[in-house]
């Protein structure tokens, strides 16, 4: 039998109560929601001082109190309605909005599953207001300093089933201190307070971006970091990006901020992460705390209630901004560099960096593994003749002047035929030999590389396959991105693709995974790194076979040739794998090995 349930019914209009409850089902998903969103109105409203005290995980109790500029009496009952809101009036101010709120509806929506008591005062007003309840109530007088408290308790009371999949008070309260980072680090000019069960569990005064990052990221993060600033048009990108080297096992210290909003957007993800793709080691994910600054009128920000996701007019253009700013401030970990702020980056040309015109469209992988494997000669010890060009003065002669020229400075010796030991100003330098020159060779292969166009490999027989529209649509749109990647594939009907060259580079790859892989990069990001990502795999496998190998015996000549080629490569701090090659003990650390001084 059917249920009467499944029985449609007279089309009629839902009741407020519950319409309201429906949307706080997508914007009050937990506790930490109503930590964003009252934050964000604080925020809003100019606030500088905010305080957030939390009661068993933010179920039970949730008051933020701020400094703003406070609701007046009369628009204290709208400022609990559904979609009324300050922020916007029209269709041309949501395309340009500013403010971090603007769809008028998160107080409602808390109002509709907790019991929700807003008190405000304004500057005009000889004391506060307060208002307990839903739009239908009427604010009352009340004592209170100018700014708003919005208290909130017993979330999802009369909703129990809501509740029920609510997790422990220690995760919830979890998820509202790290609702309350987010937003601590985007607003460094702002102090805030956080206590749990009446117990003060932080607390970030007005501050510098630089410190408010070392505050919430740990010092760990402030010694290991690079500063990024950058921009190109009306884009501008600013912030931390860590080394490689602080690379963590989970990606749970990475922040993006666009216009000053939080968001976890995959197009920005992925353009950071291939930013790093070369020297991660393994499964590590990089910290970073990244402000993308743009015309509002660039981005879409009314894509979820949640307000997390975004959406860019030119997402090709933003996603090669992001990924160049990033990759320039990582190849400048050379031990040599006098700073981590890149050069300003010029418009996108649109082609992915190693994609450029060249004389001549050949690689001589041969040619080129022997002539850098002349660096460090295999059957002898002798010095080859690479070694004695070196620009480097080669004598191991030590002197205050030649210490201030060379950073890594100059070699003493081998340390179990894998390290070599160097002597600079500041002390004593220890380096991986074969990691060093791993990365040296990677970086001098990738630059060939660079330098010449991409060579197709004709397919003897075109591999067809059948394709969906939207990758049909992609092959048709973007011919001239997929010459420039070095590919030949045509449509032969609306649902068959054939791919008739591939990079010649990669002519041993599975031509038809590869294709799909580069048309979903197209896609989504508007180019593609898996290209890329394949590409350095092989250039990296080069590099660590033509690489000198432990229990290799160098001579000092060989040594300091080695040094002085680091000082000159970009990313010379890691290996290919993320790694590092080389590590400075001060000779305050020795004194303190040896408890000199003491």
């Amino acid at each position: 039998m059917t249920s009467n349930a499944a029985i449609p019914r007279d089309i009629r209009p839902l009741p407020d109560q519950l319409i309201s409850q429906i949307a706080a089902g997508e914007v009050i998903e937990r506790p930490s929601a109503v930590v964003k969103e009252c934050l964000e109105n604080a925020l809003d409203a100019g606030s500088t001082v905010i305080s957030i005290k939390l009661e068993q995980g933010g179920v039970k109790r949730i008051a933020i109190i701020d400094n703003g500029r406070g609701i007046p009496p009369d628009q204290m009952r709208l400022a609990l309605a559904r979609h009324a809101t300050s922020k916007i009036a029209s269709l041309s101010d949501l395309e340009n909005v500013l403010t971090l709120g603007f769809r008028g509806e998160a107080l409602a929506s808390i109002a509709s599953v907790a019991q929700l008591t807003l008190t405000s005062r304004t500057a005009s007003e000889p004391h506060a207001w307060q208002l307990s309840g839903n739009a239908e109530a009427k604010p009352e007088p009340a004592a209170g300093s100018q700014g708003t408290t919005v208290d909130v308790e017993e979330l999802y009371f009369n909703t129990p089933a809501r509740r029920k999949f609510l997790k422990s008070e220690q995760t919830e309260y979890g998820h509202c201190l790290e609702i309350v980072r987010r937003i601590a680090l985007a607003r460094p000019d702002v102090s805030f307070s956080v206590s749990h069960n009446g117990k003060t569990v932080e607390h970030w005064k007005e501050s510098t971006h630089e410190k408010r990052c070392a505050q919430i990221l740990g010092e760990e993060f402030a010694q290991a970091r690079l500063f990024i600033e950058e921009n190109a048009g009306p884009v501008h990108i600013m912030g931390y990006a860590g080394l490689p080297t602080a690379a963590r096992g989970r990606a749970d210290s990475q922040y993006f901020y666009v216009n000053g909003r939080f968001v976890r957007d995959k197009l920005l993800t992925h353009a950071v992460r291939a930013a790093y793709q070369d020297v991660l080691h393994g499964d590590r994910y990089p910290s970073y705390v990244l402000h993308l600054n743009c015309d509002p009128a660039l981005v879409d920000v009314n894509v979820h209630p949640s307000k997390t996701e975004v959406r860019f007019r030119d997402s090709r253009g933003i996603h090669q901004f992001v990924f160049h700013a990033v990759h320039r401030a990582l190849a400048q970990t050379a031990p040599n560099a006098q700073s981590n702020v890149p050069p300003p980056m010029p418009a996108s040309s649109g082609a992915l960096p190693w994609i450029r015109g060249a004389q001549q469209a050949s690689f001589g992988m041969a040619q080129n593994t022997a002539r850098y494997g002349e660096f460090f000669s295999q059957s002898t010890n002798e010095p080859s003749p690479s070694l004695l060009q070196s620009n480097a003065a080669l004598s191991p002669s030590i002197t205050n002047s030649h210490e201030e020229s060379y950073p890594l400075g100059y070699a003493l010796a081998q340390l179990h035929v894998v390290f070599i030991i160097a002597q600079n100003q500041q002390g004593l330098v220890l380096v991986d030999m074969h990691a060093a020159h791993e990365r040296i060779l990677y970086e001098q292969f990738k630059q060939d590389l660079e330098l010449n166009a991409v060579q197709l490999q004709p397919l003897l027989i075109p591999v067809t396959f059948n394709a969906d529209p939207i990758e049909v649509g992609a092959a048709q749109e973007n011919q001239t991105i997929l010459t420039a990647l070095g590919f030949d594939i045509a449509a032969l009907s609306p649902t068959t693709l054939a791919v008739r060259a591939i990079p010649a580079l990669l002519k041993n790859s599975d031509a038809q995974a590869l294709a799909r892989d580069v048309l979903r990069d197209i896609q989504e990001f508007g180019g593609s790194h898996v290209l890329t990502e394949r590409r350095n795999e092989l250039l990296g496998t080069m590099a660590c076979h033509t690489a000198v190998r432990a229990n290799r015996h160098l001579t000092i000549m060989e040594m300091n040739a080695l040094l002085r080629q680091m000082e000159e490569t970009e990313r010379a701090d890691q290996c290919n794998h993320g790694r590092p090659t080389w590590i400075q003990l001060a000779l305050s650390d020795l004194d303190k090995l040896f408890l000199r001084g003491q």
